[in-house]
């Protein structure tokens, strides 16, 4: 017999930790929930060493953590204020514990659960407030915090997605630069010295590789403050609505494939989301609109929102926008009449997701020997200028 320590709710909102003996971990998760418990946390051995398993995984996401762990307890038939009582002694990092005592306190003195969610914006955005408000609204509070936490783990899959496959290409570059500034910098002066003391003449590839390494070595300063100045200007020029619209636009026309999968699956799960938690149709919209990031596609939602508000259909105002992909259009508007508009806005999504990882999987898989080939060139130009020059020192033909 195993043994296994675990951390875990009782039915009254009271954290409690002990140690089960099971033959399994399996058998030891089915002998807690038996008893009546809430599990929070279960692993191996009296002090949890060794490899654990955590039902709610510990992540630096701290919203998505909170609303798994609350929707499991209210799930378990925990009153709210005490599945917040339990959640602000369990909480792993101290600003989300202080948030969630906030939002305890405000709640037993009479506020409604969002009102206290709103008056912590920076930890609570207006999409999760307003998903919330209607779930206590309509009295499905659970099914809504259900429906927060499949939309959370959902757009955390698709970041961590594309942040994985970006860490090769980012390692590669990384290296490759470290290694062609080591070469430039440290070696060829090295080299350098040695070829002016022998007051040989060097080929014209040499001297300008070496010209070169002089200029970097003596004002790479110089070099860095444009780099720095153009940050800037693109920074101050993407903070204003005209600019950003310009850069969104030029997004749209080099990457059009890749943006349009990417707002096209945040604004359907966002907006799917929200219609099936009980959000009505205008708010959702705009809430929907403030999720996309490329002002170009988002600037064109305005006019989605003035037409529904007139009576026509999503469906027909999206096709209007001309920057929405028709097969999404066409998946809406069978949405819209067989009227499970928020389960194909869902279907949608999760199409246009996979999408955009395979789009993602093709731009990697050029980007890769492309950055290769490129840091190739580079190292090969600077190997066979420094061998052409001491070929051209000793008199041996190259």
């Amino acid at each position: 017999m195993a043994r296994f320590s675990y951390k875990a709710a009782s039915p009254d909102g009271k954290l409690t930790r002990g140690v089960v003996e099971a033959a399994d971990l399996g058998s030891a998760i089915s002998a807690l929930k038996s008893s009546g418990v809430i599990i929070l946390d279960i692993g191996a051995g009296a002090e949890k060493a060794g490899k654990s398993f955590v039902l709610f995984r510990k992540t630096k996401h701290d919203l998505l953590t909170f609303t798994t762990e609350l929707s499991s307890l209210l799930n378990a038939g925990l009153p709210l204020d005490k599945a917040l009582d339990v959640l602000s002694g369990i909480s792993e990092s101290k600003g989300m514990r202080e948030t969630v005592e906030s939002v305890l306190r405000s709640v037993k003195e009479g506020s409604s659960f969002s009102e206290a969610l709103r008056l912590h914006p920076d930890v609570f955005p207006r999409l999760y407030v307003n998903m919330i408000r209607a779930g206590e609204a309509g009295g499905v509070l659970d099914v809504v915090l259900d429906n927060l936490n499949q939309f959370l783990e959902a757009r955390k899959e698709l970041k961590d997605h594309v942040s994985s496959a970006m860490i090769y290409p980012s390692i590669l570059v990384a290296t490759s630069g470290l290694s062609i500034t080591f070469l430039v910098t440290y070696v060829l002066p090295k080299f350098n010295s040695i070829f002016q003391d022998m007051g040989a003449s060097l080929p014209y590839s040499t001297r300008l590789l070496l010209a070169a390494s002089g200029y970097i070595r003596a004002y790479w300063w110089a070099l860095l403050a444009p780099v720095f100045l153009i940050w800037l200007f693109f920074r101050g020029y993407a903070a204003s609505r005209e600019g950003r619209l310009r850069l969104d636009g030029l997004k749209i026309r080099f990457l059009g494939s890749v943006i349009t999968k990417i707002e096209t699956a945040r604004f359907c799960r966002t907006l799917g989301t929200l219609l099936s938690s009980g959000v009505p149709l205008l708010p959702a919209l705009k809430n929907s609109t403030e999720v996309m990031t490329n002002q170009v596609m988002a600037a064109s939602m305005e006019e989605v929102s003035r037409e529904v508000s007139e009576g026509k259909g999503i469906a027909q105002a999206l096709s209007k926008t001309q920057v929405f992909p028709q097969l999404a259009i066409s998946m809406i508007r069978v949405g819209e009449e067989t009227g499970q508009i928020s389960e194909m806005l869902l279907r949608v999504a999760s199409i246009y997701e996979k999408f955009l990882k395979n789009a993602i999987r093709r731009l990697i898989s050029f980007l890769e020997p492309a950055l290769i080939l490129c840091m190739g060139l580079i190292t090969g130009f600077i190997v066979v200028s420094m061998l052409s020059a001491i070929f051209s020192i000793t008199d041996i033909q190259f």
